[in-house]
């Protein structure tokens, strides 16, 4: 019985992951029917893999910008570039939902701005682990549905691909993207999810120094593994809609995206069990294997075109 109690203790903290990714999904697909009516799409032409291969560059850039700033001790710069980019997110987010009641443009714009300003304030001032996760998942909600508007399935099927094969390189190989989240830890921004092992846990007072023989006292996961397969979940449930008229739904959400979710939640059990082995894992191979996986099945069992 106790070794029982033992093992869901130890799994509680991946459980809540998934239910987070789950959440960022749904609130994602929910947000994409308003921005897509406010124009916020990223890209012009939703079917260019070009965008796909854009996207990829820069990120090589701005991961490139971020280790050359550690390196120099310029931390201040990392933050502040984070938390503008969280404010725009933010402000999206909260100006395509206030468009859903009858608002004015002057007035959506006010209150959008001021609360997203207010959040970044606090997020800089208090960035305790519950403030950290309830922004990450506007955010992250947020970018996956802008990005998920924004490139069709063929295109987002190729940059889930290469950023597979990117994060396996850089974790496995390069091992810089763990110098970089070690880097970025200590400025406490809402580039990852933090699960506490106990309620009395600080991540302001956390070192995030292991010591020896001492476990560290949360799990932390990175806020692009919520991201990245969430967008071909969005895309999948709003461009085949547009080319496929008798798309079968269960609820707001298509076949194919609802196996893209569920292929998602199968490729983070998989990590979820070499993670809990105690070694660093790259988690797109796992969550973008298992999102393409799932949206082909989806689509098989919708019987609608691929793309």
């Amino acid at each position: 019985m106790s070794s029982e109690k033992t093992g869901f203790k130890d799994y509680a903290p991946m459980l809540v992951m998934a239910g987070i990714i789950l959440v960022v999904q749904i609130t994602a697909l929910l947000l994409a029917t308003p921005m897509s009516a406010n124009d916020m799409q990223a890209f012009e032409d939703p079917d260019s893999t070009a965008n796909s291969i854009y996207y990829i560059g820069v990120i090589l850039v701005f991961t490139f910008l971020l280790l050359m700033a550690i390196k120099r001790n310029m931390q201040w710069i990392i933050q502040l570039t984070i938390l503008l980019a969280v404010g725009a997110t933010m402000y999206y987010v909260f100006y395509a939902l206030l468009s859903l009641v009858d608002v004015s443009i002057m007035t959506n714009n006010v209150v959008s701005g001021l609360v997203a300003a207010v959040l970044t304030v606090l997020l800089y001032k208090f960035p305790e682990w519950y403030v950290i996760n309830t922004i990450g998942l506007i955010i992250g909600a947020g970018a996956s549905a802008i990005f998920g508007i924004s490139l069709s399935i063929l295109p987002v099927i190729v940059l889930l691909s290469l950023l597979a094969i990117y994060d396996a390189i850089s974790v496995y190989k390069t091992k810089h993207m763990i110098d970089l989240a070690e880097g970025v830890m200590d400025l406490r921004l809402p580039i990852l999810f933090v699960i506490p092992k106990h309620l009395k846990y600080s991540f302001i007072e956390d070192s995030f120094k292991k010591e020896d023989g001492k476990e560290r006292e949360a799990f932390f996961m990175g806020l692009g593994d919520a991201i990245m397969p969430t967008i071909l979940v969005v895309s999948a449930n709003v461009f085949l809609v547009q080319k496929y008229e008798a798309m079968n739904f269960i609820g707001f959400i298509s076949y194919p995206a609802l196996g893209a979710m569920i292929g998602t939640i199968i490729g983070f059990v998989a990590l979820s069990i070499l993670v809990m082995k105690g070694k660093p894992q790259a988690g797109l191979p796992f969550l973008n294997s298992g999102v393409i996986l799932g949206y082909i099945v989806g689509v098989l069992v919708s019987g609608s075109p691929f793309y």
